[in-house]
């Protein structure tokens, strides 16, 4: 299976394909992946290095060794108690993983029988479809049913079936870690890496989500799938010089053997298994060569010791960053551009002095200034819309300011460089060549985007042209940040380096958006009995739909007397002719535009609304866009009505949010009454939304930044 397949297509694909297709699919995928990832598989040099306050292995042991096995369907089962009798010879144990409601039921008296013999048992997906990342709101509810199992079973431990991952979703499981990871493993249908050969700890979303948070144990040997079934090896020799390679970095050496795959009889192997002879011969080898050295704990017990030795100080995860210097490249305005004030405002926090380079809003902001510890330099240029030409020019100049300003400024530890444009990271060339770590922050993706503006067709020169600089600019950068799950599998999609991509989500201000309701200044009119008030804030151009907004509320206006939609936002070409689309259809009384307003005023506009509209077109950028404007509302405790596209689905089922089909005036309408109509049921789904949007505040988010700029500095 290609690194470059999205969970997504897997899903769709694997009930459909045959076993001996999709294995016949991945040998030959293999094949070429073993030429361009020699430098990283088996051996990632990037995965060794130590995490920030390691402490060493108990007693002072070497490094550890953990075994694990993961059972798939009847015949892993029937094998369970031979291969577990296999591991009493050498006198080690394992961890065996079963499906709670898969092809098998798992005997109460053979989980009994394990625990009693040193052994344990852990849970191995819910049903092992592929389909338990499908959506947000689908893993929510599995999650359900797989803690029920978690109880029962005593279980402690989680595995995904595919290696499938999503970390931050994983804390809706009632787990003490998680091994659905592994330092380097191209061959798996999601790639991302977590490229270290050491546990970690993944902290929960925010602090006051209740969740305490858990650690992950990432595979470090090669699953026996990939070595002998996929690459076909013939011996466990790549495993022997892994382990050897762990051990001389003081790693934890973690397999994955499933007894599905072990053939214990005396004649030849079939197409589905491999002798067991090899996976003796690896614990052989460990008794022969490393004696009683190895700390050979059960994933469970690796795991708390983890916590209490590594997790006792939150903060000690951004202490690497104390003291370092960073640059931050940003083509566009600040402070006033939310993300990247953000982003620049944490490492300010985390120890670091940055210094950002920007462009220059109004003629009377300085060329210098110091806002909340950032030290800011403007260009003395604005940002220009309108033809490719204007763009082209204008992101070269800024390009080569850029360049100048890096090149004068002396060594940074890290560069951050924001998109648009995505080759904005070349600026930061000569600080790399020097030693700087370059993150990429994708905030939208650049083809996609300008598809969407320009109307380009998807494989028109243009669009190629962009397709190359962003994977040259991924290339380039060391880390990459995007704000939602859809980005980030586009760019895993159509890069040969998923592991790079982190996401980081846009989230709400809270000190704007979650103050106590207040009451509303004199310029909001004062509210009519029986007035039902629509919202729309943002950008007013085509992509974004107002003038389907304004023929849905035209629509719907029978059925809601004192409708009013009320309209937010920069007076942009485009709000004419959606203000014509108002007269035409006789509703201009009804529609109301206020101009642009600063976040605290609109803030104030959401208090008081009844409901907010993201009426967004489907296009290629809008399928995949999360508008934060969702988060928003959500954070003044206002429904908000979405379309269904993939980038808002992700995260929200129809029964968490209110959709409608995007482009479809009539559905829209309909969603707008049943709103009006069900208040009760509003009211409901008000609840579960917000309960999503708190798994995303900046808390959470902040962290995760921080973490991943933190491991990017952190010695090879």
């Amino acid at each position: 299976m290609s690194s470059s397949v999205t969970r997504e297509v897997y899903y769709r694909l694997k009930p459909l394909l045959p076993w001996r297709l999709r294995i016949a699919a991945r040998r030959l995928s293999a094949r070429y992946k073993l030429k361009s990832t020699a430098a990283t598989w088996p051996l990632d040099p990037a995965a060794a290095a130590q995490p920030p306050g390691w402490k060493g292995w108990p007693e002072g042991r070497p490094f550890a060794l953990v075994l694990t096995h993961d059972v798939e369907g009847q015949r892993g089962l029937d094998q369970v108690r031979q291969l577990a009798e296999l591991e009493m010879e050498f006198g080690v144990r394992s961890c065996f993983n079963f499906i709670p409601e898969g092809e098998y039921v798992v005997p109460p008296e053979l989980r009994s029988w394990l625990v009693a013999q040193g052994f344990e048992v852990g849970i191995h997906d819910l049903r092992h479809d592929g389909r338990l990342y499908y959506s947000r709101a689908e893993f929510r509810r599995n999650a359900a049913r797989i803690n029920r199992y978690v109880r029962e079973w005593q279980a402690a431990g989680f595995r995904s079936g595919f290696m499938l991952h999503e970390l931050d979703w994983m804390h809706d499981l009632d787990i003490a870690y998680d091994s659905s990871t592994f330092d380097t493993d191209p061959f798996e249908p999601q790639p991302e890496a977590a490229r270290t050969i050491f546990p970690f700890w993944v902290p929960p979303l925010h602090r006051s989500s209740g969740r305490p948070g858990y650690v992950e144990l990432p595979y470090t040997l090669p699953q026996d799938s990939t070595l002998f079934l996929v690459l076909r090896e013939a011996t466990p020799d790549i495993w022997l010089r892994k382990l050897d390679w762990i051990v001389e970095r003081g790693g934890m050496a973690l397999v994955n053997v499933h007894p599905d795959y072990l053939h214990f009889g005396d004649s030849a192997p079939g197409s589905r298994s491999f002798p067991v002879a090899h996976y003796r011969r690896l614990l052989a080898s460990v008794r022969e060569r490393y004696a009683d050295r190895p700390w050979q704990p059960l994933p469970a017990q690796l795991a708390a010791w983890y916590k209490d030795a590594h997790v006792s100080r939150p903060a000690a995860e951004v202490r690497p960053l104390e003291g370092k210097r960073a640059a931050v490249l940003l083509y566009s305005y600040y402070p006033s551009d939310p993300r990247p004030r953000r982003a620049a405002t944490a490492l300010v926090e985390a120890g670091m002095a940055v210094d950002l380079l920007c462009l220059t809003e109004n003629p009377s902001d300085p060329r210098e200034e110091t806002v909340d510890g950032v030290r800011i330099f403007r260009v003395p240029m604005r940002r220009r819309r309108g033809s490719k030409f204007a763009y082209l020019s204008s992101y070269a100049r800024f390009i080569a300011s850029a360049f100048a300003f890096l090149s004068r400024r002396g060594q940074y530890d890290v560069v951050h460089v924001h998109n648009m444009p995505d080759i904005l990271v070349f600026a930061a060339w000569m600080q790399k060549r020097r030693g700087a770590r370059v993150l990429l922050d994708l905030h939208d993706p650049m083809p996609e985007l300008m598809m969407s503006i320009y109307s380009l067709p998807p494989g028109g020169w243009p669009v190629r042209l962009l397709r190359f600089l962003e994977r040259r600019s991924i290339a380039f950068a060391d880390a990459v940040f995007t704000p939602n799950a859809s980005f980030s599998e586009l760019f895993a999609a159509r890069n040969p380096e998923p592991e790079k991509i982190h996401i980081v989500m846009n989230t709400p201000e809270e000190r704007i958006f979650e103050a106590e309701p207040r009451p509303a200044p004199p310029r909001f009119p004062a509210r009519v009995a029986g007035e039902f008030r629509v919202m729309h804030h943002g950008s007013i151009v085509h992509r974004h739909g107002l003038d389907l907004l304004v023929r849905a509320v035209a629509a719907a206006r029978a059925r809601i007397p004192g409708l009013r939609l009320d309209i937010y936002g920069r007076r942009e070409p485009f709000l004419d002719e959606v203000l014509a689309v108002a007269a035409e259809l006789g509703i201009a009384d009804v529609v109301h535009y206020h101009g642009n307003q600063t976040s605290a005023q609109i803030s104030e506009a959401i208090l008081e609304t009844d409901l907010g509209v993201i009426p967004n077109r489907r296009s290629a950028f809008t399928a995949l866009n999360f508008p934060t404007r969702i988060f928003e509302y959500l954070a003044m405790k206002r429904l908000v009505i979405v379309p269904d596209t993939k980038g808002i689905t992700d995260y929200f089922a129809p029964d968490d949010l209110p959709t409608f089909r995007a482009d479809d005036v009539d559905s829209l309408a309909e969603r707008i009454g049943w709103i009006h109509d069900h208040p009760e049921a509003a009211r409901t789904m008000l609840d579960r939304s917000r309960a999503i949007y708190r798994e995303h505040r900046w808390a959470g988010e902040k962290a995760r930044l921080l973490n991943v700029v933190a491991r990017t500095l952190s010695p090879l």
